[in-house]
């Protein structure tokens, strides 16, 4: 299933142009689309006149068989006429394919509180948490730290794997379960959240209804015999928990908090972040899922984003919030707030979570429904964020706690959840 129909395009294709506009889409796919639908329209016209003939003239045949007439005309033209009828099927039949596959590469409509802007660039900051701290020594990347250490082993890592691998060890290896447990614990006892832990692999529906297929295929791994893919973030299992079913509205919102390993090819990453946490093709993740009223969906974002923020302010490291533009929206969010931590070595804000809002977007493409208490069904709002990337949150404590000897302090919040 699409988010968008025909009809719906048809009918809103101002909206839809300003929408393409503002993610800087190229229009020209809109100018396909209405193409195909209106040579379709008249291959559909033209199908409906064969098949009005076609069964005029088997009324002809079948007359004149129970007159005992010749009828042997009118045969020869009807076996013509199917032919002509089986042709423009198949003429119909590959436009609507070429149309569905259009459809699906049209992205979500942004909110009209979303900045337009062509990329990162032009986003906008929301607000700031704590105070950068000032170090009387020049602070050294994590992977120096974690390497000095003995806790991170990225040689070793890239012997078994290759690039872009990490292997824990030691204080690094308990760390990082510490912190999964910490993100989860937090997000169920103080926010409401119930845990789930979902398959890594999923099929090719389910990577479809969050919008990651087919736009992001490139970048997931896939195992071609079973058409299963290794799962990027724990978004992809959790929105299609309930494909196909139909919600009570009374019972939500449903709010979930999930933990998965992701895997990312990282195919367009060429060069980018080589070293330490922050990019890998294997990483931890606390993901946080959200199916809400759609008159309830922009307050529970904002709550979201809260949740993840408490993370940070738990474990004292200082972030940003920043609210995305048009042009660095992901596919499927209609409203995308990102939380960046700051890296002293970087000597800038980093992304730690994405918290988005696809209004009713990945809900259609999922088949995830609500009824309404007056009987009629609608369409949820699904919302999706970290709460939070894993390795990147132990990466900041690393550079945020560092000590001129090289090592660190772990925060108070956590050193009371790891030796209670």
């Amino acid at each position: 299933m699409t988010l968008y129909t025909l009809r719906f395009v048809r009918e809103n294709e101002k909206l839809m142009r300003e929408a393409l506009r503002k993610r800087q889409y190229d229009e020209s796919i809109l100018d396909q689309l209405l193409a195909l639908d209106e040579q379709r329209r008249k291959e559909v016209t033209s199908l409906q006149e064969l098949n009005t003939r076609r069964n005029e003239l088997t009324s002809v045949v079948s007359k004149k068989k129970k007159e005992g007439t010749d009828a042997s005309e009118e045969i020869e033209l009807l076996k013509k006429l199917k032919e002509e009828v089986s042709a423009k099927e198949t003429i119909v039949s590959e436009l609507e394919s070429k149309i569905q596959e259009i459809l699906k590469q049209l992205p979500n409509i942004p909110h009209a509180s979303v900045p337009t802007g062509k990329d990162s660039s032009e986003n906008v900051e929301v607000r700031r948490w704590g105070e950068p701290r000032t170090f009387a020594f020049e602070p050294k990347p994590h992977w120096e730290i974690g390497e000095n250490m003995n806790i991170l082993d990225f040689q070793r890592a890239a012997k078994i794997s290759g690039s872009r691998f990490v292997a824990y060890q030691g204080l690094g290896a308990l760390l990082e379960l510490t912190l999964i447990n910490f993100m989860v614990w937090t997000h169920v006892k103080d926010h409401g959240y119930t845990f789930v832990i979902p398959p890594y692999l999923v099929k090719s529906d389910t990577a479809f209804g969050t919008g990651h297929l087919p736009k992001f295929k490139d970048e997931m791994y896939y195992c071609p015999e079973d058409d299963l893919y290794l799962i990027p973030t724990a978004e992809l299992p959790m929105v299609a928990y309930h494909s196909g079913e139909v919600l009570v509205e009374a019972e939500l919102p449903r709010r979930y908090v999930a933990y998965s390993a992701c895997f990312r090819r990282e195919a367009g990453a060429a060069g980018r972040d080589t070293r330490g946490l922050i990019r890998r093709h294997q990483f931890n993740k606390v993901e946080l899922i959200k199916i809400t009223k759609p008159e309830d969906s922009y307050n529970e974002l904002e709550s979201m984003v809260s949740d993840a923020e408490s993370i940070l302010q738990l474990l004292e490291l200082p972030y940003r919030v920043v609210l995305l533009c048009t042009g660095d929206m992901g596919f499927a969010a209609a409203k995308t707030y990102d939380i960046e931590v700051w890296m002293p070595s970087y000597g800038r804000y980093v992304e730690i979570s994405s918290c988005s809002n696809t209004e009713g977007f990945q809900a259609r493409r999922a088949n995830v429904r609500m009824r309404r208490p007056d009987g009629s069904n609608d369409y949820p709002h699904m919302l999706n964020g970290s709460g939070l990337a894993v390795g990147r949150t132990l990466a900041a404590i690393m550079e945020n706690y560092q000590r001129e000897d090289g090592t660190f302090d772990i925060p108070q919040a956590l050193r009371a959840f790891m030796f209670a």
